[in-house]
């Protein structure tokens, strides 16, 4: 496995971003979470940003979302400048963020409803991606009746109903106990592969990081910055006592910033 700088990856760039520094303004002055950030992801890539605790992952990615201005720089995807939230750019976030008042199939329908879809075309996305997603027969749930696991496959189910070109997931399986975060890797790596999209999703978890990425990113402490970057090249489905992998989580482990 060799390591690579960044920009090693050309051709069907779908995400780029350019210089991208992010500063908050705070009562201790001005806080820079993200300097000088470059990134380029290919179409249908499963990039991870894997870094310490608190390095500015989740602002990286809320830039990319459009949720937040970039203080300087630029990011471009799908060809258009991002200024402020779009469809084409799915979030599924660490807490599920589910409306407690609906049932399954209408949260996941939520996007397409608002956006004026047609009821026929609605109803088709919303009963495949439910499927897709292993929740057939639970259509009628509300999220208070779920499990941990199950909401998180809606809150996936409901950022593909949309049909973004782009999903953007911030740590969703963080919150999940060991083994149910186990098993929704595994299904998020089916899922992925069933319906292809661009992926950037953030974990400071080493090893969930080598089990479902193409490539990983890995980040300085803040002010985030690419410190180097892996091209994952073992196939799936990957085994976490496999040689490689274990060679690899310790290699990506020692090289991370450790948080102050």
């Amino acid at each position: 496995m060799r390591m690579e700088q960044q920009g090693s990856i050309k051709d069907n760039f779908i995400i780029d971003c350019e210089n991208v520094t992010k500063e908050f303004t705070t009562e201790r002055g001005t806080l820079k979470v993200a300097d000088n950030f470059s990134l380029k992801v290919k179409e249908n890539e499963f990039l991870v940003l894997f870094g310490p605790g608190q390095c500015g992952k989740t602002t990286l990615l809320n830039l990319i979302a459009g949720l937040e201005p970039a203080t300087s720089g630029k990011i471009i995807v799908n060809n258009k400048e991002v200024n402020k939230p779009n469809p084409e750019r799915g979030v599924v976030y660490q807490t599920t963020a589910l409306f407690p008042w609906l049932t399954v199939k209408g949260n996941v329908e939520f996007g397409p409803k608002v956006r004026g879809i047609s009821k026929a075309e609605r109803e088709r996305r919303t009963a495949h991606y439910i499927k897709l997603v292993g929740l057939e027969g639970f259509e009628n749930s509300y999220p208070v009746k779920l499990s941990g696991g199950m909401q998180q496959r809606v809150g996936i189910a409901r950022a593909y109903c949309n049909e973004p070109v782009v999903m953007l997931m911030d740590e969703p399986f963080g919150h999940l106990d060991a083994q149910t975060r186990y098993l929704m890797q595994e299904e998020l790596v089916r899922i992925w592969e069933s319906e292809k999209r661009t992926a950037i999703f953030v974990t400071n978890n080493i090893e969930e990081a080598l089990y479902l990425a193409d490539r990983i990113v890995v980040l300085t402490n803040c002010p985030a910055s690419v410190k180097c970057e892996y091209n994952i090249t073992m196939k799936r489905p990957r085994d976490y006592v496999d040689p490689e992998f274990l060679r690899l989580r310790e290699e990506i482990t020692n090289i991370v910033d450790k948080t102050l």
